[in-house]
């Protein structure tokens, strides 16, 4: 909005829009340093995606030193950073990126003495080229509620049900002023003396807006995101002269649960379990893509692999592998989400009559790839991490792709200051997490969206309590 309102109805030092990973990192950094901070979430609860998430955190060490512990090779920040600018097409910002997976480890740290606590287990997934997903307990809730302990212990305020309607800025070359939000109705100003910090996450959900950007992502796919995802904030950014980059750039997630593209704790066991041996077929009983390739060219093969849906398979003893209790796993056959038989012939059985010849032709196969460390159909890196599934009891779930994150918004630096059309920084204006594109580029790579929250969430929430008044 390019003027100012009538009045202000309040005056806050900083304020954070979002709830999530990037928001309370940015609100307990800005508080920790002494900043009156309030959080402004839109929905009834706080957390947005970041609660409902898997939790995934790839960093190429911590404190914890799971990779040395269960002996999972090597790996470095140097690795980390190849692989993340490789798995985005090389469209990711280098010097975004570098900040990213140099800072995780120490983020992770900052988790660790929050009090998040991780599991036992440090799966390799897609795209990444060493063991580095570190596994909260509690999946996403296990990073939020800490985050949220440590922000509000730290003095900043969180007002739910708050929608912001607007950015307050009067001209190009000026701050930031403020925002308009919506209270039961009726508009309410808010003067941010130190600093804005954007932390809405993407617009998945808005189908408007995502077929704009890429029309290829038709209102039949379904979508993991809750229904705050709706990228509004993006809009009045813009609005006020913020730079974008690459809406067009929306991934699919591709093992969600297909009757409802939700992302329940098998959708996440059908992505780190690959890592250990787990595997996908199509309808048919066949592989069809290297299980440890990009989400992108996954979903793709999906898609193409002859209907809906797909399924992964796996055995016991890969399901003790993600942690997965017995209990979780009577329950869950129980409601039929997942099928268990103590053999694969059973197993095709309860897929709908998938050709049990053609399913033990697979498994066979897949179990050689692993026993001679080569796998000549898809190429996918084998690893001693990996189990064959020589014995029962044998399980499968069914997946499918469905859209699950935005790569492209709002132009940041390394500072988390959002850029404007002709390349200067707004001045009172940071951004962190899916809100900002440029850095994963075409593709983001599964474990690395927490590390760019909570990395550049600090980042903006350190320099929004340091800015001038």
């Amino acid at each position: 909005m390019h003027s100012t309102p009538d009045k202000w109805d309040e005056e806050i030092e900083v304020v954070v829009v979002g709830s999530g990973f990037a928001g309370l990192s940015a609100a307990a950094e800005a508080a920790g340093l002494g900043a009156q901070t309030v959080i402004l979430e839109k929905l009834s609860r706080y957390g947005g995606n970041s609660i409902i998430s898997g939790g995934g955190y790839c960093a190429s060490d911590s404190n914890l030193h799971l990779r040395q512990h269960l002996g999972l090779g090597e790996d470095s920040f140097q690795l980390h950073l190849e692989d993340t600018l490789k798995g985005g097409d090389f469209c990711g910002l280098p010097e975004l990126v570098e900040k990213m997976v140099y800072g995780a480890p120490e983020g992770l740290n900052w988790l660790i003495d929050a009090g998040a606590e991780f599991q036992e287990t440090l799966p390799r997934i897609g795209g990444h080229s060493a063991a580095r997903t570190h596994l909260p307990k509690g999946s996403g809730r296990g990073l939020t509620d800490p985050l949220k302990k440590l922000a509000l212990a730290r003095g900043a305020k969180l007002r739910t049900n708050t929608p912001v309607s607007g950015i307050w800025r009067t001209k190009r070359e000026g701050p930031v002023l403020g925002v308009q939000i919506t209270t039961d109705g009726t508009p309410w100003n808010i003067k941010v003396k130190k600093a804005l910090v954007l932390a809405s996450g993407g617009f998945s959900g808005d189908v408007n807006m995502r077929m704009a950007a890429n029309p290829s992502l038709v209102p039949e796919y379904g979508c993991t995101n809750i229904r705050g995802a709706t990228g509004e904030i993006i809009q009045y950014a813009r609005a006020v002269w913020a730079d974008v980059l690459r809406l067009d750039f929306i991934q699919l997630y591709p093992c969600a649960n297909p009757k409802n593209s939700g992302i329940d704790s098998f959708a996440l066991h059908a992505y780190s379990g690959t890592g250990y041996g787990l595997f996908y077929v199509n309808t048919l009983g066949k592989r069809f893509v290297n299980e440890l390739d990009r989400r992108d060219v996954v979903s793709s093969a999906q898609i193409n692999s002859g209907g809906k849906p797909s399924y992964s398979i796996l055995n016991r003893e890969i399901f003790h592998k993600l942690t997965a209790t017995g209990a979780a796993i009577r329950t869950s056959v129980e409601r039929g989400r997942l099928f268990e038989a103590e053999s694969i012939a059973g197993l095709a059985e309860k897929l709908g009559g998938m050709p049990a010849m053609a399913l033990k032709e697979t498994v066979d196969k897949h179990n050689d790839f692993i026993k001679s460390g080569a796998d000549t159909d898809f190429k996918k890196p084998i690893t001693p991490a990996m189990v064959p599934l020589d014995q029962g009891p044998y399980y499968a779930f069914a997946q499918w792709p469905a859209i699950h994150h935005c790569m492209g918004g709002l132009r940041i630096d390394t500072q988390a200051q959002v850029i404007d059309i002709c390349g200067k920084p707004i001045p009172k204006l940071y951004a962190a997490g899916e809100v900002c594109g440029g850095i994963h580029g075409a593709n983001r790579l599964g474990g690395n969206a927490i590390p760019d929250c909570i990395v550049f969430g600090r980042i903006a929430g350190i320099n929004a309590a340091q800015a001038t008044s």
